[in-house]
Parts: C-alpha cells; sequence; structure tokens
C-alpha cells in the first residue's frame, strides 16, 4: 500500500526537495503540502495523510500548536524536521511531547552533498512511521505533568540541572480505552535486590521514558541506565529535561561517573556506554560500524558481564531489534528482562525482538512499568 505523506515547511526549497526525495520512491505519494501550521491542520483533515512531515519555526503557527491539534482532531504519526542545537533539541523534545513519533536533523548542506543517504533515510523513516500507533492509539487535549516535590540532591551529584525554573513539558495521555486494554499483561513483579536497572529504547522513546520515570520515588534504591537512539545534540538537553520532571536525579553520563540509587544516567549520543565491576561508567567513541551510537546491545552487554544476575533491563518502544543480543547475555547469566508490550508501543519493533526471542520475563503496558520497577526494587 503506498503511504500518503504531507509535507509541511515555509521553506519553498525545502518542501520541493522533500517532496521530490519522497516522491521518488513507488511507496510514497506526495498528496498535498502546507506553508504554516494553520495549513498543516486544514489539509490534515481535508487529505487523510499517512505521515506529516513538520518543521517547528513557521508563520501564523508553529509545527508544535499545529502537531498537538492535529493530535486532537485527526491523530496523524508526524515526523519533525529538526536543527542539531540545543535549542532545537528542546523543541524537538517539546513536539515529541506534543504527539510527534519521531524526527530528522534539517541539514541543508546533506540534501546538497549525499542526496543518496538522505533520501534512503528519510524514506526509511516515513515507511516505519506509517506503521505506527499514532493513529490506533488515539490522544486526548496534553496536560501537564505535576511537578514533583523538589528533593535536595545529594552531595555528590551537586545541584545539576537545579538553577532553572521545573516546567514540567505536556505529555499525551491515552484516551479513555487503555492502550493496553488488548495486550495481555505479565503479573506484578517479585522483589529483588538489584543491582542495576537498564533501559533501552528508541523510536517514541524521550515520551516513554518520561512516563516511566516520573513515576519513581526519590529513594528508588538502584542506579539506573539510560541508552536513547538520539543524536549528541540532543542527550543533554534531554537529560536536563528529565531531571526537572523527575524526582530522581537525571544526568547524561561522563566518563568516570559512578553509579548509585536515585541517579539515572542517560547515554550520550554518538558514543557508547558500557559500565564496569565497580560501578563505574566508560564513555567510548561511537564505532562507525556500529548501526546506533548509543547501542542498546553493548550497555546491556557490559551490565550483563559486571552484574550477573542482578540486572533488570528494559526494552520499551523503538524500531530494529537493539536491545535483544544483550539482553540474551543478560538472560543466560540469570538478570530479568521485561518488554513493553505492543498496543502501548509507538513502534512495537525493539520489544516485539525481545518476545520474539522469548527471552521476556514480563510484558507490560507502558503506564505500568514505573509502578511495577518500584515493587520489583523498593
Amino acid at each position: 500500500m503506498v503511504v500518503k505523506v504531507l509535507v509541511v515547511d515555509d521553506s519553498g526549497f525545502f518542501r520541493r526537495r522533500v517532496s521530490e526525495i519522497l516522491s521518488a520512491d513507488s511507496n510514497i505519494q506526495v498528496v498535498g503540502t502546507a506553508t504554516n501550521g494553520k495549513e498543516a491542520i486544514d489539509q490534515a483533515l481535508a487529505l487523510k495523510p499517512d505521515v506529516i512531515t513538520m518543521d517547528y519555526e513557521m508563520p501564523m503557527m508553529d509545527g508544535i500548536t499545529a502537531v498537538r491539534h492535529i493530535m486532537q482532531r485527526c491523530p496523524t504519526p508526524v515526523l519533525m524536521f529538526s536543527s542539531l542545537t540545543h535549542e532545537g533539541a528542546r523543541v524537538t523534545l517539546d513536539a515529541l511531547d506534543a504527539g510527534a513519533v519521531d524526527f530528522l536533523p534539517k541539514n541543508f548542506e546533506d540534501i546538497s552533498r549525499n542526496p543518496e543517504k538522505v533520501k534512503q533515510l528519510l524514506c526509511e523513516k516515513i515507511l516505519s512511521i506509517s506503521r505506527s500507533n499514532r493513529r490506533i492509539n488515539s490522544y486526548s487535549a496534553p496536560a501537564p505533568v505535576a511537578a514533583p516535590a523538589p528533593t535536595p540532591a545529594p552531595s555528590s551529584v551537586g545541584s545539576y540541572g537545579s538553577s532553572a525554573p521545573v516546567r514540567p513539558a505536556p505529555i499525551p495521555a491515552r484516551a479513555a480505552a487503555s492502550a493496553h486494554a488488548h495486550s495481555p499483561s505479565s503479573p506484578a513483579p517479585k522483589r529483588k535486590a538489584y543491582k542495576l536497572v537498564a533501559i533501552g529504547t528508541s523510536t517514541g522513546g524521550p515520551v516513554a521514558l518520561q512516563r516511566v520515570l516520573t513515576q519513581l520515588p526519590a529513594n528508588f534504591p538502584a542506579p539506573i541506565v539510560l541508552i536513547q537512539h538520539m543524536p549528541a545534540a540532543f542527550t543533554k538537553a534531554f537529560a536536563e529535561r528529565l531531571d526537572k520532571l523527575c524526582r530522581i536525579s537525571v544526568k547524561e553520563a561522563e566518563d568516570g561517573d559512578i553509579l548509585r540509587p536515585g541517579l539515572a544516567l542517560l547515554a550520550p549520543g554518538g558514543k557508547q556506554m558500557m559500565i564496569d565491576g565497580r560501578g563505574a561508567v566508560k564513555i567510548l567513541p561511537g564505532d562507525e560500524r556500529l548501526n546506533y551510537k548509543p547501542c542498546v546491545d553493548i550497555t546491556f552487554g557490559s551490565a550483563a558481564k559486571s552484574y550477573g544476575d542482578k540486572v533488570l533491563a528494559v526494552v520499551l518502544t523503538g524500531m530494529g531489534a537493539d536491545g535483544r543480543e544483550g539482553a540474551r547475555l543478560l538472560k543466560q547469566g540469570g538478570s530479568s528482562i521485561w518488554a513493553q508490550d505492543e498496543a502501548s508501543c509507538v513502534i512495537y519493533g525493539m520489544p516485539m525482538a525481545i518476545v520474539k526471542a522469548e527471552l521476556a520475563d514480563a510484558v507490560y503496558g507502558l503506564d505500568d512499568i514505573g509502578k511495577h520497577l518500584v515493587e520489583a526494587c523498593i
């Protein structure tokens, strides 16, 4: 089936180039274009595209506002274009909170110099997110998350992220019929003295991680490592956002960081994160032979070697199968593996790989994972 795409951007050059790239793929049809957010809403309602590509900064109505309206009126998978800057990261994370499925860097030079690479990446993204659950799982109006009560940070962490005011980002709420109503959930977990919780995710992960981690109390007893497929320019901004929203502390991991309870370390984009037996984090250069930087398999594998059966690994929404081989090593060592259920995933790829390989000890809906982490570890 041909995937129908609406291209939204105030730049005539960018609209044309994106339309040309997509139209060259026989599986994709550009059914319309729009120059601002208001036109995007009108076109989405009239054309009912399968996917929308969306710019952020546009006249009359910006992309984030448009995404919110589209998610309320005709939920459609949206691919955002973003600049690779700290501000671009902040804006993109806002767009994901508003309901966008995924994002790509907006780099005019790449479009000019590497047309084949750009074409392949863009078309793959469009085809993948067209199969996402964004249409199936309808969304209600975004509601702000209540800010957690401030908790003094331990002296070893300092005041990371504490100088900025807490501004909870809106999180799309699942509509009345629970997203995982059609997916049988595993029983509540048994408590165990885990030395590490490791969470891996990709497409849909920023919002999923936010929803899981905001359920954890400040005294959560296990150290946490997070592996989210994300560019280097984005992970620091994402860690700062999570730190403001969560009761636990969250920071972008640095070489030499020490794991401790109540702290989540986010793998830096473009690099690899490993854990040694002393609880120290090693940050290594991204290997060009690996598709993912950071890679869930690498971090899971190092945790299996260092912590044996004392790891609780969770695989959330995402394309592909990253995390499966690392989970296999963890499973062989006696550790526990959880997977997000299909109905609550934006993209049921990574968790599906875990389930199909029969590595999952439990399968939970997204909104149950945080509370089950508390039950398992406290």
